[in-house]
């Protein structure tokens, strides 16, 4: 009996199909070290990654490489997110990578990624929920540390361009143990007591596990929820938090958000004064069109009234002479233009040029010879007159 034969793609094809449907391969973190680093000239990625017990080898399409944040090289240990496949040509798996970044901080990347995929499907995020910033607020309240260069950043601002605004400042825990629970009872005593109009929250620049507080879940909810729109202000302009997400409104920096929460005075008076300067012209002008309006109302010299009427009558006169002026013109035009057409068609222009004309008994003019008959008798009408004629023989 011949034993049974498959082929070398009918093997890698199954194997591929098996690993397709491994759910627990379709996304995957693998940890390990960059090895055989290449970049292709068509943009993508080959590299092996490895650790102390096997290699894995890995490929990175152009589509995904071009977002990288970093040029990765052999040797550096990475964090590399994406599915395990059979490429069935060389019958060898592999992991097809979407996504890469620096191990080191990459579990409390995952994490963020994480719970910013789960909190935006629930809608935190969304724009419709955003509330509007007051325009000119009784109180700002300020959520960060009571030292520090935050908290002198945004009181230094608020009182330059606005010092009508009160600031109360709650001495929040923004780093380590026990922060995302002091950030989050600072913003619900804020709205339990209702003492500001607007607040911001936020703390200084700092590493990623510096400011991991503003990534809890805890502090995103409790911004969510405040009845007081929020301004997030954590770190520098480069840094993004999950804060910063849910919040009404991101400022890049401490003192941005001070800029975002209250106008300018100086700006303000220049608008107010620019307002009060239209409106004196506004006055004025409406002024100056009444008083017009008042003298054109004046009752006029009953003489000045006599004068402009006779003025006016001349004037009309003048307009009905040259009226009738140039309607006869053009009549008698009219009128030798058509006397030269009827001159024109005359019999008796006609018979000034020799022409004569011979009449029957009863006027009608004898047209043919053939009314001529001997001893006829007819008139014959000249230019200067007529003259009796009969036919002889």
């Amino acid at each position: 009996m011949e034993p049974k034969t498959v082929t070398v793609s009918q093997i890698n094809n199954y194997l591929k199909r098996l690993i397709d449907h491994a759910v627990q391969l379709n996304d995957v973190w693998v940890k390990g070290e960059l090895s055989n680093f290449k970049l292709h000239y068509s943009g993508h990625i080959y590299t092996t990654l490895k650790d102390e017990g096997g290699v894995l080898k890995a490929v990175m399409f152009k589509s995904s490489a071009s977002k990288l944040s970093f040029e990765p090289k052999d040797g550096m240990k990475v964090l590399a997110r994406g599915k395990v496949g059979v490429y069935e040509a060389g019958g060898v798996y592999q992991l097809y990578i979407e996504e890469m970044i620096p191990d080191g901080v990459g579990e409390l990347y995952i994490a963020y990624e994480q719970l910013k995929a789960r909190l935006g499907e629930e809608g935190l995020f969304d724009q419709r929920y955003k509330k509007p910033i007051p325009r000119y607020p009784k109180c700002v309240g300020v959520v960060t540390a009571p030292t520090g260069a935050a908290v002198r950043d945004i009181i230094n601002v608020i009182t330059r361009r606005y010092p009508l605004a009160e600031i109360v400042i709650y001495p929040a825990q923004v780093q380590g143990m026990g922060a995302k629970e002091s950030i989050a009872e600072a913003i619900e005593y804020f709205n339990e007591n209702r003492l500001a109009d607007t607040l911001i929250v936020g703390r200084g620049g700092g590493s990623i596990e510096d400011l991991w507080a503003f990534n809890e879940e805890l502090v995103a909810r409790a911004i969510f929820n405040s009845k007081i729109p929020v301004i997030s202000a954590v770190g520098h302009e480069t840094d993004f938090t999950i804060a910063d997400f849910v919040a009404d409104l991101r400022a890049p920096t401490p003192s941005a958000a001070a800029e975002l929460a209250v106008p300018s005075a100086a700006e303000l008076a220049s608008s107010v004064q620019t307002m009060l300067s239209l409106g004196a012209h506004s006055v004025l002008k409406a002024l100056e069109n009444r008083r017009m309006h008042l003298k054109a109302l004046r009752p006029k010299n009953p003489k000045d009234i006599i004068n402009d009427g006779s003025l006016k009558l001349d004037t009309l006169t003048g307009r009905l002479l040259n009226g009738y002026k140039m309607k006869l013109m053009s009549a008698k035009k009219q009128l030798s233009q058509s006397g030269a057409k009827l001159d024109a068609l005359s019999p008796l222009r006609t018979m000034a040029r020799g022409y004569s004309i011979p009449l029957s008994s009863d006027g009608s003019v004898i047209r043919s010879a053939k009314e001529l008959s001997p001893g006829t008798e007819f008139t014959l009408k000249l230019n200067d007159g007529q003259r009796r004629c009969r036919v002889e023989e």
